[in-house]
């Protein structure tokens, strides 16, 4: 018999490994997830798409494959898994990317990613909340409703990968899948208080019929408790794609074999600094300083340094890409509605986003998209001098359930832009500029590996005074998510952070067993 105390102190690598051994069977794990998910799902409004009845009936399957001495398939054998509303497709089951428009949308195939994860053997569960199109660094969606943070109810897990992040943090899943178009993976991680790691340009799948998702500035991957169980399954997601129009070599040795190595003595510069001039939170502040002072206690050379890149030149080219990718998803609504989309069928800060996105030409486009070298080849200069980059994950601990709703001045023009095409009016009232700031005020730090095309990763090092974790972002050369790893596994040793979790639920559940034996 499992209990949940006992499913909660093992992570996805662990889980697999007591399946393999015939200590415990699919069936006991994916029965634990799903008593976990009831028990606290109402709370959190993570899971939006149950697939409890398909999961244990693959579960049983493949527990009947392991009595016949069938060698398990996967190192990730029997482990429960979530997958993102968004991004890449789960066969048969709805894929609304948070928006109304989607909701029947139900694909006919699975994505590469997703084939490449159940090749792993993991089992997935259930689709999470995200925002619509994935657009927020909060998880707010009109379709299914907040989701919240397992480490107060009040908070957003962040977003856009939210959903899967609450469901991690709350001890549903020991892993879930997650995308990062401009920090959707480190966002969450730091407002949950797990590992989160963007993998470089080209380095896992995207999906079937999309050769670079935002210009090639969003990359799939998964939100995890323990570095090893993200570097093991990145290691099954790497690897060629047919006909995808970017692809990285494989590494030298497997990602799950540099969690443990040393990483030498790196040369790390940190800064604190906004890159668009305004505050950041203390708390956020205290999470980098901790930071440097625990690697300079391990050996590491640790340097603040000014910000290496120009933070207002890359908002404004970051912000001409989510307008321009807005634009383009509300025209792709076409082909689900036999129509053009109109206001009424996605939210009003989607809606105005897309108008923006109309509102500037092909040219206005190609510069901005141009611009990406120049901070690329900026981040390049800074590596030839350090090893790795250290800055906030966010400017702020996670925001309170609403906070970056539109009120005031801004709710005036999302209602006049629901009913006109304001765009040319909010460009020449500088309100674009406003709203800019608005948007990437709590989040600047994330949006330059995107556009550069670097891994980060988000590691949990950090919690405040009254208990909300804080994480850290450390920023790599190109196609170095072996440095990561390292460092990664190293401060994962230094100061663990897999222990620590929240409390919502845990005293409903208790130590009670659930059903099922190995």
């Amino acid at each position: 018999m499992l209990t949940f105390a006992e499913y909660d102190r093992l992570d996805a690598l662990d889980l697999a490994q007591l399946f393999r051994r015939g200590e415990l069977s699919a069936e006991d794990m994916c029965t634990a997830a799903i008593h976990r998910a009831q028990v606290v799902n109402v709370a959190l409004n993570a899971v939006v798409y149950p697939l409890y009845d398909q999961g244990l009936a693959q579960a049983r399957a493949t527990d009947a494959a392991r009595a016949r001495g069938e060698q398990a398939t996967g190192p990730f054998a029997g482990v429960p898994f979530l997958v993102k509303d968004f991004g890449s497709r789960l066969a048969g089951v709805p894929h609304t990317g948070g928006t109304r428009a989607y909701r029947d949308q139900i694909p006919e195939w699975d994505d590469e990613l997703v084939r490449r994860w159940q090749a792993a053997g993991l089992l997935p569960l259930g689709k999470t909340n995200t925002p619509e199109f994935a657009l927020m660094g909060v998880t707010e969606p009109e379709l299914h409703g907040p989701t919240r943070n397992p480490w107060d109810l009040g908070r957003t897990p962040g977003g856009s990968s939210g959903g899967s992040a609450s469901a991690v943090a709350a001890g549903i899943v020991p892993l879930a899948g997650a995308g990062d178009g401009g920090g959707s993976i480190r966002i969450p991680a730091s407002c949950c208080g797990l590992f989160g790691l963007k993998p470089s340009r080209g380095r896992v799948p995207c999906g079937d019929g999309v050769g670079e998702p935002w210009q090639g500035a969003a990359v799939e991957h998964v939100l995890t408790r323990s570095v090893r169980d993200s570097a093991a399954l990145l290691d099954l997601e790497q690897g060629p794609d047919a006909g995808a129009a970017l692809f990285l070599p494989s590494p030298e040795r497997p990602y799950s074999e540099e969690v443990g190595r040393e990483p030498g003595r790196l040369r790390i510069g940190f800064s604190t600094a906004h890159p668009l001039g305004r505050s950041v939170h203390p708390e956020c502040v205290a999470a980098v300083q901790g930071a440097a002072r625990l690697l300079e206690s391990l050996g590491h050379e640790v340097e603040e340094v000014a910000l290496p890149w120009d933070g207002p030149a890359l908002a404004q080219a970051f912000l001409m890409l989510y307008f321009g990718e807005t634009g383009a998803s509300l025209a792709a609504l076409r082909d689900t509605l036999g129509r053009p989309a109109r206001a009424s069928d996605v939210e009003a800060v989607t809606w105005l986003l897309g108008q923006l996105g109309r509102s500037y030409s092909a040219a206005d486009f190609a510069a901005a998209r141009a611009s990406w070298n120049v901070h690329a080849r900026a981040m390049g200069r800074f590596h030839q001098n350090y090893d790795l980059l250290l800055t906030p994950v966010l400017a702020t601990p996670p925001l309170q359930i609403g906070e970056l709703q539109p009120r005031g001045v801004q709710a005036a023009l999302l209602r006049a832009a629901q009913q006109m095409d304001v765009s040319g009016l909010l460009r020449r009232s500088g309100q674009v500029d406003a709203l800019a700031t608005d948007i990437l005020e709590k989040m600047p730090y994330t949006q330059l590996a995107n556009l550069t095309g670097q891994p980060a990763m988000s590691v949990p090092l950090h919690w405040t005074a009254d208990g909300l974790p804080v994480g850290v972002q450390f920023v790599a050369p190109l196609a170095r998510e072996d440095v990561l790893l390292r460092l990664a596994g190293q401060l994962e040793q230094a100061r663990p952070w897999f222990a620590r979790r929240p409390t919502v639920g845990r005293a409903a559940v208790g130590e009670a067993a659930y059903s099922g034996s190995a």
